[in-house]
Order: C-alpha cells, then sequence, then structure tokens
C-alpha cells in the first residue's frame, strides 16, 4: 500500500457507511499515482500532472471531499483526453442522432462489482477511448471487455491506457464499429451510456436492441446511464436501480 493511499484512508477513517465507496477511491489512487509515475505518461496527457498534484494538495489539506472531487476530475480527465471524430465519424454520427463520448461517473463503478463474475463478457456501446471499461476490467478482472466504439483514434487511444495501466491483451477486444451493428446477445454485462438520440434511426437501433435481448436465456445485466432503454425492453427485464443517472436492468 503506497503512503498516498495510508494517507487518504487515515483521512476516511470511521466512514465505514461509504467503506465500498472509499475501497474504490483508494484503488483509483493507486492507479493514478502509478500512471503518473510512468516517463511516457505525462506528455501524452498534459493535463494529469496538475489535477494529480491538485488532488495531493488537498490530501495534505485533509479535506475529503476535496479529494472525491479531485480524482473524480482526473477520472473525467482520462476519460476525455484524445478523443475526436474524423469528419466521415462525425458525418455518420449524425446520420443516427448520435452523442459524444461522456464519462459516466463513479457510481456504475461503484455498484458493477456483484454482476461482475471471472466468466462474464462486458460490452460498452459507444465506448469512446475504452477507460470505463478498462476500469471495469481493472476492478473486476473477467473474461472480456468489449470496447465498441466508431472512432479508430479514439480506439488507439484506448489501447494506449489498456497498456498504461497494465491490463493484458487478451482481456480487452477493441471493435472498430457504430454501435447499431453490434448485437447484443453475446454479452452477459452491458454497459450503455444513450450513444445515439431514442428517435428516427437511433430509434430502431433502440428496437432492435431490444428484440435481440428479449430472446436471451442467459442472465443479462444493463447499466444504462442517461436511460431510454425502459421505453423500449420488454417485460423480461426489470429495473432493480434507479437514481435518476444510472439505472439498472436484469432479465433475472
Amino acid at each position: 500500500m503506497n503512503d498516498l493511499v495510508k494517507r487518504f484512508l487515515s483521512l476516511t477513517q470511521g466512514q465505514e457507511e461509504d467503506r465500498e465507496r472509499t475501497d474504490l477511491l483508494a484503488v483509483l489512487i493507486r492507479l493514478f499515482n502509478s500512471l503518473g509515475s510512468r516517463t511516457d505518461f505525462p506528455g501524452l496527457y498534459p493535463g494529469f500532472a496538475p489535477l494529480f498534484f491538485r488532488f495531493r494538495r488537498d490530501l495534505d489539506r485533509g479535506d475529503p471531499e476535496r479529494v472525491e472531487d479531485d480524482l473524480t476530475q482526473i477520472y473525467c480527465y482520462l476519460h476525455g483526453s484524445n478523443n475526436g471524430y474524423s469528419p466521415s465519424d462525425r458525418q455518420e454520427m449524425d446520420a443516427y442522432g448520435g452523442y459524444w463520448c461522456h464519462a459516466g461517473g463513479l457510481s456504475p463503478l461503484l455498484r458493477a462489482g456483484p454482476y461482475i463474475t471471472p466468466e462474464t463478457r462486458l460490452a460498452d456501446y459507444g465506448a469512446g477511448n475504452g477507460f470505463q471499461g478498462l476500469l471495469f476490467q481493472y476492478l473486476y478482472p473477467h473474461k472480456k471487455t468489449c470496447q465498441i466504439e466508431l472512432s479508430s483514434r479514439m480506439i488507439e487511444s484506448g489501447r494506449r491506457l489498456q497498456s498504461f495501466m497494465g491490463i493484458p491483451g487478451q482481456k480487452v477486444e477493441w471493435i472498430h464499429k457504430n454501435v447499431i451493428e453490434v448485437q447484443p446477445a453475446d454479452f452477459d454485462f452491458i454497459y450503455i451510456y444513450r450513444p445515439v438520440r431514442p428517435e428516427g434511426r437511433g430509434k430502431a437501433f433502440y428496437e432492435s436492441f431490444a428484440r435481440d435481448l428479449d430472446q436471451v436465456r442467459h442472465p443479462v445485466t444493463i447499466f444504462s446511464i442517461a436511460d431510454c432503454l425502459k421505453d423500449f425492453l420488454g417485460r423480461r427485464f426489470r429495473i432493480f436501480y434507479d437514481d435518476g443517472h444510472l439505472t439498472c436492468f436484469t432479465n433475472q
């Protein structure tokens, strides 16, 4: 356990009601400290160093709320770094009412543990640079993380992040496709952050997505951010958690 983690755990001692969140933040501290110590990392992520410096400063000041906010800002920065679409990608996204890549937050990472097993095949629809899916794999090692992304530039960035994080190549499959081209039936855990608007051609995607899942007989868990799936999924799926930001479904 490195010194930063020890100091953070000492700062949060006694907050047993938030122990799972504290444990997640401790893992992120260890990861971010490891990334920052690499000589080839700062040049590719120039905004990381000042954010990590602010985190260390607030840790020295003993302010747990600021420390958590700092860690969240680092997470958001890494999730959004080196993201970009080519003109042809933009044209294709616009045709389907696609959304730009956004960070889904720490809540899905905090809640996913009980639903990811060593045999899980996990999919992130509209993965961007894949940081969210990589964190699922980093936190809860499983059979395969499938990163579905239209932008080859983002996939290239994600492969670099995967290497920096020390995640074996065979654990992650990068699928260079439009989300509408990938059927969900092969996956056990699906993370989706509203990759297209639920109207026009985007609506057809959700209708097809729901039809495919309705035929699945193995257990499926869906973590949906800014959800619109509930208007399309059949009665075999039920909501077991919803806080207005994250909606979780199961067919069990």
